[in-house]
């Protein structure tokens, strides 16, 4: 029998999960941050006691996991994985792989080995891999590396932009005013500006649910917000998928994170689907309704050569913490 080890990693948890060659769940463990970004020493700390623990409860020792797969946040560039090679290398895993934690929520979200993600969460990503198992990576560095506004955080500054816009004359009216006011616990525009000016409040993400209620509600504002950030969460996956030959290939792209899979509005979806429709007719969109340490584990198996039959990946896919 075959044990495999998935790792999901991020900046306020992670998971590890230890199954056998039949999707069996025989351990699991859990710790905090796991984005050497964020903590280094942390970061491992937390991924090794994750791991441990799984391994605890399983019964077994590193020596006895086939293969162990990594899904780390943070693992974006060359920079990142000159640190995370002999981080991880030294944990005793004789057979591990790492990777962006975007690629395993995309194969927790596909029944193929290959698609396409976007992440919109509190910030934006997408990556994409092809039959041949290239991947690129693209977004997640800010407005000035080239990136929009797409994300909780610059979707929420949109919001708050609008209502500013809207108070002294620059935009044109909006829905915006009254639900950011009421988000925020505020009577006046002018109260709001002043405090945000001299850094007494900063503009929660939290604020991206009023640019999608007002968008709901047919605001054109919000509504046009929406649609530019959804172009360009398009552009975004399409040149990537370009770039790795899979314009005419069938596939899924995967919707990953709070915006994306827990908004009420379909402005965003809709906007992104249409841009897909023009330069990757094939592809599908679909939503990620599993922990994404699935797609470790299914990664994990697939770098040991094993053929993940349906029944194998329903199991994976109803695992959860």
């Amino acid at each position: 029998m075959r044990n495999y080890l998935g790792v999901d990693a991020g900046g306020s948890k992670t998971h590890a999960v230890i199954v056998d060659e039949r999707g069996n769940v025989l351990g699991k463990g859990m710790a905090g941050n796991g984005n050497h970004q964020i903590d280094r020493e942390k970061a491992e700390s937390n991924i090794n006691a994750a791991c441990d623990a799984a391994l605890l409860e399983a019964g077994i020792t590193k020596k006895d996991v086939s293969f162990a797969y990594f899904g780390l946040a943070g693992a974006d560039r060359e920079a990142d994985y000159e640190i995370l090679r002999p981080m991880i290398g030294g944990m005793g895993y004789l057979k591990h792989e790492i990777a962006c934690d975007t690629m395993i929520g995309m194969r927790a979200g596909t029944n193929r080995p290959y698609g396409a993600a976007i992440i919109c969460g509190t910030g934006f990503n997408s990556a994409a891999r092809n039959a041949d198992s290239d991947e690129l990576q693209y977004g997640g560095f800010g407005f000035k590396y080239g990136d929009g506004y797409a994300g909780g955080s610059g979707l929420a500054l949109l919001a708050f932009r609008s209502v500013m816009r809207a108070w002294d004359g620059r935009g044109p009216e909006t829905l915006l005013t009254s639900l950011v006011l009421d988000h925020m616990g505020y009577t006046s525009v002018e109260a709001l500006f002043g405090d945000v000016l001299y850094d007494k409040i900063s503009i929660p993400s939290s604020l991206v649910k009023t640019l999608l209620e007002a968008a709901e509600a047919g605001d054109a504002v919000a509504v046009s917000i929406l649609e530019t950030e959804g172009e360009e969460m398009a552009n975004a996956v399409c040149t990537l998928i370009r770039r790795l030959g899979m314009s005419d290939e069938t596939f899924d792209i995967v919707y990953i994170g709070s915006v994306l899979n827990k908004g009420k509005s379909s402005i965003l979806t809709n906007a992104i689907e249409r841009g897909v429709a023009a330069r990757a007719p094939h592809a599908r969109c679909v939503h990620l309704t599993s922990d994404p340490v699935a797609g470790a584990l299914m990664s994990a198996m697939e770098s040991d050569g094993q053929v993940i039959d349906a029944e194998t990946e329903g199991k994976l896919k109803a695992l959860s913490f």
